[in-house]
């Protein structure tokens, strides 16, 4: 056996080789993103960053940037605050060019929710029809708002 072939069977054999997590674009059409959406069967996950969403969004979306999801080690009751509880609801992951979608998007996975990526990012939805918000996030509220419940829950 060569050095190659060896070398090609020890790599298929490492820890994590074949156990590397992937997740793809979906194939949904937007029309079908639009009814799953207005029939509550999904929700848009804006996964880009404050500056980004500030800039606008699509009107609906929840936002939870891919940064805060990577930090942190995820609580899933906090995660649980801001996503739909019902985990069979879709969420639908987007942000640019959909890299940060993918991320975001495996990371939900693993905590149970059905994820599916949009490649499409905020700016093709809203020419596709979807409502664009210009509604700002304020991140001084936001902190006080997880203050108040922190305390509440102690």
């Amino acid at each position: 056996m060569s050095l190659i072939h060896c070398l090609m069977i020890l790599s298929a054999l490492a820890p994590g080789a074949a156990a590397r997590e992937t997740i793809e674009f979906t194939e949904d059409p937007l029309k079908v993103v639009a009814k799953n959406i207005a029939g509550k069967k999904a929700v848009l996950v804006d996964v880009r960053s404050v500056e980004e969403w500030n800039e606008g969004h699509v009107d609906g979306a929840i936002f939870v940037p891919v940064t805060s999801l990577r930090k942190h080690s995820l609580d899933p009751k906090k995660l649980a605050k801001t996503l739909p509880k019902n985990k069979k609801t879709i969420l639908y992951t987007h942000c640019v060019v959909g890299m940060r979608a993918k991320a975001a998007g495996l990371i939900l996975q693993k905590q149970g929710y059905a994820v599916r990526v949009l490649k499409p990012g905020c700016e093709e939805l809203i020419k596709a029809g979807f409502k664009k918000s210009d509604e700002k996030y304020d991140e001084r509220e936001a902190a006080k708002d997880e203050d108040s419940r922190q305390r509440n829950a102690g």
